[in-house]
């Protein structure tokens, strides 16, 4: 091999190697590496019967938005949810954001509401969402106003999208500070 074949030989491997290294760059500068999302944890030792719908629920939201995941706790930790049945209306107390008490409440399932999207429903007011009343079934937050045929426990776009921004990567923390609120569906 001629140094000149040499040379040439080098320069289109440089060219192959800076272009791939260029490509690697683009694709991350438009795809951002993910960022830890904001871990909540629920505890359903006060659940009851509502435990496999509790799961259910946040299986629902973990597997629609990004920012925030909600998991068990582990025996003996101290849970940011705490969900208890009982035998009044399904509701939801939060003390801040990603911080609060939800009531499955029976009366609204022994009028035929579906459990699941009970569940995600009062979760979705702890990830900082209100009711939207009246409202279709295709909105989670429409609550009991979308009637007891309406098993639809997934989060709309706009949802989905509220919820990603009250849990932004910003120091790995809520967005802004949130109110003692209660919500009664």
């Amino acid at each position: 091999m001629t140094l000149r074949n040499a040379a040439r030989a080098l320069i289109t491997m440089l060219v192959v190697a800076l272009s791939w290294t260029i490509g690697q760059a683009t694709a991350s500068a438009a795809s951002p590496a993910a960022t830890a999302a904001v871990v909540l944890t629920y505890d359903t030792e006060g659940a009851a019967e509502f435990v496999d719908a509790v799961h259910s629920g946040a299986k629902v939201w973990n597997d629609s938005v990004a920012n925030v995941q909600l998991e068990p706790t582990a025996a003996g930790d101290e849970a940011d949810i705490e969900i208890l049945a009982d035998d009044g209306w399904p509701r939801a107390q939060t003390t801040s954001l990603g911080n609060g008490t939800v009531w499955m409440g029976r009366q609204a399932v022994n009028e035929g509401y579906d459990t699941i999207r009970i569940a995600a429903h009062e979760l979705g007011h702890i990830l900082g969402l209100p009711d939207v009343k009246p409202g279709p079934c295709s909105s989670l937050m429409s609550g009991s106003s979308a009637g007891v045929d309406c098993t639809n426990p997934t989060p709309d776009a706009a949802e989905r999208a509220a919820v990603e921004d009250n849990f932004t990567a910003a120091g790995n923390s809520p967005a802004y500070a949130y109110e003692l609120r209660t919500y009664q569906d």
